[in-house]
């Protein structure tokens, strides 16, 4: 299993947002468009920390910092942080709380346990990804059973992509083929399909043959997801 003390492979050092997360953001209402960017920009920086950090203990207090500046935002204005005033101006109007935000601290938090076991992984897709997309679905105001599923699977599928151990990156991988399987069932709803587009691309990185990302097959499905929410 991976140990904390090897956190710093468990999430590739330097990763940015990748161009066809970009692409699937860029399929949301113009309206909503700003609240999800800061919603990513928020899981792109917890991130962050797992990327730049190497001990357990440095990663935790400034996790902790997140937190206690999430919750904040319920009672008081932002501070002079991008992301902060980013959350406040268009998260918030929404109906999502700074509560809410700061709970997806615990998702990223999994990652510093001493083994990454399969409860560590399961917390991981809860915390961080079902709760990330079903916080953007309220932001979108579309409500479907589909959307958690599919953040669980696209946090399983980039966890499995990242992870050194085997044992660890094929529970994460068998996790997420499953999740995703069944949250991309039927059709999307034309005001989740940025979301559904970002399923999508997860189940590429995940297929038995996966195909590198932003290759003309792979657009070109995202377009399709666009157009018709399959």
């Amino acid at each position: 299993m991976v140990k904390a003390s090897e956190t710093e492979h468990v999430i590739d050092r330097g990763r940015g947002r990748a161009p066809e997360q970009s692409l699937s953001l860029s399929y949301a209402d113009p309206v909503a468009r700003p609240a999800l960017e800061a919603l990513f920009a928020l899981d792109d920086t917890l991130g962050a920390i797992l990327r730049t950090t190497r001990e357990p203990l440095v990663g935790q207090m400034r996790l902790t910092w997140w937190y206690e500046a999430l919750g904040r935002l319920d009672d008081a204005p932002a501070p002079a942080e991008p992301v902060l005033t980013a959350l406040q101006a268009f998260v918030l109007p929404a109906g999502v709380s700074g509560t809410m935000l700061a709970a997806m601290t615990d998702g990223w938090e999994a990652l510093l346990e001493p083994v990454l076991d399969a409860a560590a992984v399961k917390r991981f897709a809860r915390d961080r990804g079902r709760r990330l997309f079903e916080l953007a679905g309220m932001t979108l105001w579309v409500s479907d059973a589909r959307i958690g599923l599919a953040g669980e699977g696209w946090a399983m599928a980039d966890l499995s992509q990242r992870l050194t151990d085997a044992p660890s990156r094929a529970l994460a991988h068998a996790r997420a083929v499953e999740a995703l399987d069944a949250a991309l069932r039927g059709r999307w709803p034309g005001r989740a399909r940025a979301l559904g587009a970002m399923a999508l691309s997860a189940r590429f990185d995940v297929s038995d043959l996966p195909t590198p990302p932003g290759s003309p097959k792979r657009v070109g499905r995202l377009a399709w997801h666009r157009l018709t929410g399959y």
